[in-house]
């Protein structure tokens, strides 16, 4: 049987070695204007270059630096699949590393209210830290929206002639028909197979050069997420016609935004089954036999997470002191389970914000400054002895 090799007690995180002719720029440092293609090429690769570094999660993730030039072959931790696709495919890595904010920032959002915010640790190669050691529900959705992220990112990419090697889908010619009748394809349609297979080419690249458990796991949620971004494309038409009767259409394929796949991940995050490796370590069997077996559209995981009540270093949970929560709401962003039970502080706040605003003809809206006067809520630390039981 194969074993959790990955898990929470890994090695120390290393530290991610610089790339090759590449500086280290102060995190809110952007590209100077006129910066030729291998500068942008270098802050893209270097969100990929740590892809494969032993003992670490998916490094690819990484996201800060710039520097002037990068050699596919001398970045560290790429296996050789990726460093081809590095070396035959540099603008398409570029979109790689644009996306990986996009798919970031939707996973902050999704998890904005909850105890495990998707927080992201300032000038770590890992992103996420170790909490992505674990092989916890939050692991499966990360991974799953992570690669839902670059089919998007290459997809769009093609759809708006960025990239070398795709452009608008190339099977969408001639004539079909839909629940309204015919139509001429026409138009730009998104190209999401191309997208699908370079994502699960360069991410699941790693996974399959480790014979693991948690190697399977991933692969199995990356495969969610790539379907995801597929499952929410959506016909758009343009009328021909006399007064625009659509007694002609033409009509092409696009993607919904980015919003819709996260909405739908987190609703499979909630969903996610808890699974364990069959005896012959090809699959997966449902760790409580009450429980359905996994689809492929299911996310799965093998460990329970922490509760994230409190800093626990060794399970990468940064604790609940000091976030903010609603002292009235009995959901998940309600002081009473975001503060896990320690009580809040509460600070008196004054705001300036803009109110009655009138429409002035034409064209301008002006709006008076207001003061508002509110309580913020904040969640105590726990005391200290109880701290340094987790630390």
């Amino acid at each position: 049987m194969l074993s959790l090799s990955r898990g929470a007690g890994a090695a120390r995180i290393p530290w991610a070695p610089r790339a090759p002719g590449c500086s280290q720029l102060p995190r809110t440092a952007a590209p100077a204007e006129g910066t030729n293609a291998s500068s942008r090429l270098c802050f893209a690769l270097v969100l990929v270059l740590l892809t494969l570094t032993p003992g670490v999660d998916s490094s690819w993730w990484y996201i800060g630096a710039l520097g002037a030039r990068v050699i596919c072959d001398n970045i560290p931790g790429l296996v050789n699949k990726q460093r081809q696709l590095c070396q035959r495919y540099p603008d398409t890595m570029q979109s790689v590393g644009e996306g990986a904010k996009e798919w970031i920032r939707e996973c902050q959002h999704q998890f904005r209210h909850h105890r495990w915010n998707c927080s992201t640790l300032d000038r770590d190669h890992t992103v996420f830290g170790r909490v992505m050691l674990r092989s916890s529900r939050e692991a499966a959705f990360v991974y799953a929206i992570s690669s839902a992220g670059v089919v998007y990112a290459i997809t769009r990419a093609c759809s708006q002639g960025e990239l070398k090697a795709c452009s608008c889908d190339p099977l969408k010619r001639g004539r079909s028909k839909d629940e309204r009748g015919e139509f001429d394809w026409g138009g730009c349609s998104d190209n999401i197979h191309y997208g699908i297979k370079f994502a699960k080419a360069f991410v699941d690249a790693k996974e399959k050069k480790v014979k693991d458990a948690r190697a399977l796991m991933n692969l199995h949620n990356n495969r969610c997420g790539r379907t995801a971004v597929k499952r929410f494309l959506k016909l758009e038409c343009k009328c021909h016609g006399v007064s625009g009767s659509c007694t002609l259409r033409t009509c092409w394929l696009a993607m919904s935004d980015f919003r819709k796949t996260g909405d739908y991940l987190r609703k499979k995050y909630n969903g996610a089954i808890q699974v364990t490796m069959n005896q012959d370590g090809t699959g997966f069997t449902v760790a409580n036999k009450n429980f359905r077996k996994p689809t492929k559209t299911d996310l799965v995981y093998f460990e329970n997470s922490p509760d994230y009540c409190v800093m626990d270093k060794s399970a990468g949970s940064l604790g609940t002191a000091g976030r903010v929560c609603h002292k009235l709401s009995r959901g998940t962003d309600g002081c009473e389970v975001m503060c896990c039970g320690r009580g809040y502080d509460t600070t008196r706040v004054t705001r300036i914000t803009k109110c009655e605003c009138k429409f002035h003809w034409c064209c301008a809206v002006r709006c008076k400054e207001c003061e508002d006067t509110v309580d913020v809520h904040t969640c105590k630390a726990p005391k200290r002895a109880e701290w340094l039981d987790q630390t």
